[in-house]
């Protein structure tokens, strides 16, 4: 490639990353969030040095793209001149309303500074790989249930008061369980589970660990000094399980490890859409004191930097304090009066933002596409709304757009996916951009295959059934074929 960071790391500021449009960084500020005028300042910078396409991913980062060498260089100096202070290090995770929730099980904060700090303390910033994470989730109203993690501890109630329950490589739906444990304890066994992926190199990841790794992780509260352990270890970072440790029951030892459910092409992008249900960040969240986080959401997570100007904007002057960054693409306002609310939503729909959970946008990932990216070969965004406008009733699955098989919005599997290639716009069923289409058809004529496969939905669903599940028992092949039907209708 070149000197900037290759695909699937981290683009922070001081290695942005090469994509089609020109290179992109990333930003998560050390606050959590901006105030409006912040805001305004880092939006008025990409407008200067970038594309003017700025981005909240689906874990809550902040994307700036279309820069180059010399203007990345220029806007991370004027980050510096806002004094916004940006994560360098291993991301640790929490909550858009950590510490600000009335609902919420613990206040998450303190216990990810503690693990910040104990990673740092091992010298372990350096050796992990830059997609590595944990998620440290207090619950509440906004969970970080969708959002994947190597490691990740959710706070739960038990008779002997708050205790976090400690799990690695996955979301919050198939994650693998280890323990139960103290703030303490949870903080050691995530340093050592993050310890046990650095010995195994920078491309690892807790999914690699072995079932009699994670057999010492799960029996880890039981065992003498936690600080030790780790230096005992040996150079594949296993640690010997005692005979008196009685690791969780559901560590089975005799199997391998190496394929947990976490997937490596997880992307800052993507997100899990599919299975379990949590809280999408939209709409109003009430806080303590009679007030509300209003929450918007940006359509398949990118906006002009204008737009987010003229919001910023508005927020101010209606008394908006903080704008923080939500996971699922999403920005938080608070402070503002309650009066306030309702007048700042009318201004985001006006701009265009997601102002309501149900939008059928919030159920489709579309990277930015032609013309923005050089890579791409359709445009995701026009096939996107026309989709979102016409057949929204049907949209109760994952649809992804992608400009090019990289599928940098949503890496995963998605129920359908549009992908442009030298064919056109193929139709890929039930797996990721990169597999072989099904079907194929114009590229400015996309929406229209789709608004033919969700006629066929329609008609042929049974009563009761989902969409995905309509589509599951149709098969590929039928949904390949209406998808190009459409087509054939247009040049009778």
């Amino acid at each position: 490639m070149n000197a900037f960071s290759r695909r699937g790391a981290c683009p922070a500021l001081s290695a942005p990353m090469q994509t089609g449009d020109g290179l992109l960084v990333r930003l998560n500020p050390v606050a959590g969030g901006l105030s409006p005028k912040l805001l305004i300042g880092l939006a008025e910078s990409a407008l200067r040095h970038g594309n003017g396409i700025m981005e909240v991913t689906a874990r809550g980062s902040l994307q700036i793209r279309g820069l180059t060498a010399e203007s990345a260089a220029l806007l991370a100096a004027e980050v510096d001149a806002l004094a916004i202070a940006v994560h360098t290090d291993v991301p640790v995770e929490t909550g858009p309303l950590a510490g600000i929730d009335p609902q919420e099980i613990a206040d998450p904060r303190p216990l990810a500074e503690r693990i910040r700090a104990a990673v740092e303390d091992a010298g372990l910033t350096q050796r992990l790989g830059p997609k590595v994470s944990v998620v440290v989730d207090g619950g509440g109203q906004l969970t970080m249930d969708a959002v994947t993690a190597d490691v990740r501890l959710a706070a739960t109630r038990t008779d002997a008061g708050v205790r976090w329950r400690v799990s690695v490589a996955g979301d919050g739906w198939n994650a693998r369980r280890l323990v139960t444990a103290d703030e303490g304890s949870a903080c050691d066994i995530t340093v050592a589970a993050l310890r046990m992926v650095a010995e195994k190199g920078r491309e690892a990841h807790a999914r690699d660990l072995s079932e009699r790794q994670l057999a010492s992780l799960a029996g880890w509260h039981s065992m003498a000094p936690p600080s030790v352990l780790p230096d005992i270890s040996p150079s594949r970072g296993e640690i010997a399980l005692s005979p008196m440790v009685s690791p969780v029951s559901d560590v089975v030892k005799e199997k391998p490890a190496s394929k947990l459910p976490i997937s490596p092409l997880e992307g800052e992008m993507s997100g899990r859409a599919e299975g379990g249900a949590s809280r999408k960040p939209i709409g109003l969240f009430p806080l303590a004191g009679n007030t509300f986080a209003l929450g918007v959401a940006l359509p398949y997570g990118s906006m002009p930097a204008d737009k987010l100007i003229a919001l910023a904007q508005a927020a101010h002057t209606l008394g908006t304090t903080e704008i923080r960054l939500a996971p699922g693409r999403a920005l938080l306002l608070l402070g503002q009066p309650p009066a306030a609310n309702q007048p700042l939503q009318h201004t985001a729909a006006t701009l265009g933002f997601v102002i309501s959970p149900t939008d059928p946008r919030t159920r489709i990932a579309a990277c930015p596409g032609t013309p923005a990216c050089a890579s791409g070969r359709i445009a995701t965004r026009d096939i996107a709304e026309t989709i979102a406008a016409e057949n929204a009733d049907i949209l109760e699955f994952t649809l992804h757009i992608s400009g090019c098989a990289k599928g940098c919005a949503h890496p995963g599997p998605a129920t359908l996916t549009i992908v442009g290639g030298e064919n056109g716009a193929g139709l890929v069923v039930n797996a990721m951009a990169k597999a072989l289409p099904a079907g194929y058809r114009p590229g400015y004529d996309a929406a229209r295959g789709i608004g033919r496969v969700a006629a066929m939905i329609r008609s042929t669903r049974y009563q009761g059934e989902t969409a995905a599940a309509c589509l599951t028992r149709l098969g590929p092949v039928a949904i390949a074929e209406a998808y190009r039907q459409a087509q054939t209708e247009k040049r009778k």
